[in-house]
């Protein structure tokens, strides 16, 4: 449960990555310590800015948005969520002041620039008389929740997955019952709710994307289909999530990105699941605790989002130049001739969406195969994923890298063509993507370069122009990345 909060009189929810009303730590703390409470959201410029004027992650949010006033003003008609445009350091302080409140409370948030901003609108805050009060919602256990026995920070997931299934109990995922408490949600003055009116995508300055057309419905009763229809396959879960082709995965990250569902719920459902001996949930599960790992690394260890979880590892010298810099867009664009990574960058390129198996593919050929900074592919998910999350992300990357914590071995290279014939084997998945190899028999989908030219000239494929050759040899780009890491081998058992 949050940190208790002193009593007061008007307190002002600020939602961010928490976009629901059911279940909602800071919601809930506010509710039943405050007479009065006023809900706002802030469109933050500073987050806004850098991104491309088509961006799916805005126009998901902008339905949760809608999604969440809708839910508010069903517990109380006159209440409602006031949308501001701006800095959100700025517009959070001058919507409390305007309304007069004692707290503002909202949910934690251990980016390293979300603290930043925190800290700048406290300090605002309290210049102005007014409290800044922040709560667990994310994650399960979060910060220094779970520790080693010497009661430092966990660096390997196993011991902490261990530490953490042994803590987990029904306390941990007990929902919060906000609806019980809504009569203390306050009705809009109407000189607020004039300003305070949501925005439209083209006010904001962006434009609609494709997602209309992506199977992935928005808000709370998006999420809520999505869950409806995996806890009829969590059970084979465990098999079914390694192959892209398959409905395998929840398709619910990005709303536990953005908190359209509880991530209390969802760990609830597995776990009882699991303790029913379903293998499927508990893996499911597991996965769960992975994200919270991530989450107390960044914590911890801020310095990751710029570095490497092993500081040996910053001195690995990366690929650049004009040759790296066209395998690197090569990559970026689906041209590297390797038709499960080409697949995998086109449906993030289509959808904002990426298979977690082909994550780990993709990756590991950008950095073992091509000798690119891990850096810059973190950076380019970043921009492209719906679901970006800085600690999953940055940790899945440092993983793939061998640079993190509890990361894969750097001699352990993935080799696209063999996770291709071993998770695709039917090309269903490649056929998708690229149409082009459509022709080709399941033997030779996954290497057409192997192929003979009868095979490819039956296919209707001319290699150079229909579909690219191979831009590194993976048997040659192994040997170089073993002498890359030498610099770290006496690392690698770390």
């Amino acid at each position: 449960m949050p940190t208790a909060l002193p009593h007061s009189d008007r307190s002002l929810i600020w939602f961010r990555r928490d976009l629901r009303v059911q279940d909602h730590a800071a919601l809930h703390c506010a509710l039943t310590r405050s007479n009065q409470v006023w809900c706002g959201f802030v469109f933050d410029t500073d987050i806004l800015a850098p991104l491309p004027r088509a961006d799916r992650r805005v126009e998901f949010i902008h339905g949760a948005v809608r999604d969440l006033d809708a839910a508010l003003r069903e517990l109380r008609p006159d209440a409602g969520l006031i949308v501001r445009h701006g800095r959100a350091e700025e517009e959070i302080v001058r919507l409390a002041v305007q309304l007069g409140v004692d707290f503002v409370v909202a949910s934690h948030d251990d980016e390293p620039a979300a603290i930043a901003r925190d800290l700048a609108v406290r300090e605002r805050l309290r210049q102005q008389g007014i409290r800044f009060h922040t709560v667990k919602d994310h994650v399960i256990f979060e910060r220094s929740e779970i520790l080693t026995a010497a009661g430092s920070p966990f660096s390997v997931f196993t011991p902490y997955k261990n530490a953490w299934m042994r803590r987990l109990d029904p306390f941990f995922v007990k929902p919060y019952p906000v609806q019980r408490h809504a009569a203390r949600l306050a009705p809009v003055p109407g000189s607020v709710a004039v300003l305070g009116a949501i925005p439209t995508l083209g006010e904001l300055g962006f434009e609609r994307t494709n997602l209309s057309t992506l199977r992935l419905p928005l808000g709370v009763t998006g999420a809520e289909h999505l869950l409806d229809d995996f806890l009829t396959r969590i059970d084979a879960y465990d098999t079914a999530r390694d192959f892209p082709a398959a409905r395998g995965p929840s398709y619910l990250s990005v709303h536990l990105r953005f908190g359209s569902v509880s991530v209390r719920r969802l760990a609830g459902l597995a776990w009882e699941r699991m303790r029913d001996g379903s293998p499927g949930a508990a893996t499911w599960l597991s996965e769960l605790a992975w994200r919270d790992f991530y989450h107390q690394i960044l914590h911890h260890h801020p310095r990751v989002a710029q570095h490497s979880f092993k500081p040996a590892y910053d001195a690995i010298e990366w690929e650049h130049g004009v040759e790296a810099d066209a395998r690197f867009e090569a990559w970026c664009e689906g041209r590297t001739g390797y038709p499960l990574v080409d697949a995998a960058m086109l449906q993030i390129r289509q959808s904002g969406y990426m298979h977690n198996r082909l994550r780990m593919v993709v990756a590991s050929f950008l950095v073992k195969d091509l000798g690119i900074d891990w850096r810059r592919g973190e950076a380019f998910f970043a921009m492209h994923l719906n679901d970006f999350d800085l600690a999953a992300n940055n940790g899945g990357w440092q993983w793939a890298a061998s640079t993190g914590c509890d990361a894969q071995p750097y001699f352990r290279i993935f080799n696209p063509v063999s996770q291709s014939e071993k998770f695709d084997p039917q090309g269903q998945f490649i056929r998708r993507y690229l149409p082009q190899l459509a022709r080709l028999p399941d033997a030779l989908i996954h290497a057409p370069w192997q192929s003979r030219p009868v095979d490819l000239e039956d296919a209707g494929i001319v290699l150079g122009r229909d579909y690219p050759l191979p831009i590194v040899r993976h048997e040659i780009a192994r040997m170089q990345t073993m002498a890359r890491y030498k610099v770290v081998r006496s690392d690698a058992g770390a």
